[in-house]
């Protein structure tokens, strides 16, 4: 049997009989993890087992929103309380360098702990570029408010996943930044032309287009597609992520249960498709609607499998490091504050 080109959630600590059956029929290329689905380091361990148990492919990837600040789903009293990415901007405006080396720690010492538990996949950086009178959605989540910040500070966080063999998601391509509205809750339409966008929106994917994932904004730009948001768009997809970006990675819609988007699952499935995505996600763990996301999902084929297993080969990239020398001077330069007191379970 061939892989269904989706990654889903699962609904509590541990697989229930009914998740591991469907799993096990329809063989999706991946699952993401969510802050109901972690408890301690040695239950995270075992239900990433049980999800890699489930399906026959190697190199499964297991996904999470591991960014820091408000989100995040690894937690104290297990893990290191991370800052959200708007600290490595300030400190990037002070001493750029010892920013970025900042960025670079925080990134490095999340791949241990994630790989530590079998996840491999950390849905970071996030490359929008926030403008005044936005949404906070993105918020603190942002690096800064300049592309140039952004795309230093994300590269140097991608590069810290990587050197640990964790693939970054870039994200929300080709960019959140300037959302009027949370797109869990509402589609959010941006006004801005093609030129202001290419300037800013746009810079930072175009920056790391090397990387191996990315993960769609449900954001409707009408300079480009006035009726679909980039998810759905085939314009969106193909001229702006593929052609103008340059990106030839493996590319997932944000969360199918958003409500931005509108329709039935499978018409949600379907449009996502049609418009060029490879993968889809789902990250609920509610098997009603994962159902009729599978009935209609491809498995994955041509440029799709492609992107897909040169993201997995990096999987072995992994390079040795003195974790606790890294972690004594990542504390040093938090210089003794505390973050991300406030989680959250949004994210994407």
């Amino acid at each position: 049997m061939g892989i269904t080109a989706a990654i889903f959630g699962c609904s509590g600590l541990s697989l229930t009989q009914q998740e591991k059956d469907f799993y096990q029929e329809v063989q999706p290329w991946g699952f993401i993890l969510f802050g109901r689905n972690v408890d301690t380091p040695e239950q995270v361990t075992s239900l990433v087992a049980e999800l890699k148990a489930c399906v026959d492919h190697d190199n499964v990837p297991i996904l999470i929103d591991q960014e820091g600040g408000r989100v995040r789903r690894l937690r104290p009293p297990h893990w290191e309380p991370y800052p959200a990415g708007e600290v490595f901007g300030q400190h990037y405006n002070k001493n750029k360098e010892q920013g970025l080396r900042f960025a670079w720690l925080q990134s490095r010492l999340m791949a241990c702990d994630l790989h530590k538990l079998g996840v491999n996949v950390d849905c970071l950086p996030v490359l929008d570029v926030p403008v005044r009178g936005s949404h906070d959605v993105i918020g603190d989540r942002a690096y800064g408010d300049e592309p140039v910040i952004v795309s230093d500070v994300g590269l140097a966080v991608s590069e810290g996943l990587l050197s640990g063999g964790v693939l970054p998601v870039i994200k929300h391509i080709p960019g959140h930044g300037r959302a009027s509205v949370d797109s869990h809750k509402d589609l959010p339409v941006v006004n801005a032309s093609l030129e202001d966008l290419k300037q800013s929106d746009f810079e930072p994917f175009k920056r790391l287009n090397q990387m191996p994932l990315a993960m769609t904004a449900h954001v409707v730009y009408t300079a480009i597609d006035a009726d679909n948001p980039a998810t759905t768009s085939s314009k969106v997809i193909k001229n702006i992520i593929r052609d103008y970006i340059g990106f030839d990675g493996l590319l997932m819609c944000d969360d199918l249960s958003m409500h931005a988007l509108k329709g039935t699952f499978e018409e949600r499935t379907s449009a996502s498709f049609a418009a060029g995505c490879d993968v889809v996600l789902h990250c609920n763990g509610d098997l009603s609607e994962m159902r009729p996301i599978a009935s209609i999902c491809p498995e994955l084929s041509g440029d799709s499998l492609r992107r897909a297993v040169q993201a997995t080969d990096l999987f072995a990239n992994v390079v040795s490091c003195d974790e606790e020398s890294l972690r004594n001077e990542f504390r040093a330069l938090c210089n003794g504050e505390t973050y991300g007191q406030d989680p959250t379970e949004a994210g994407h």
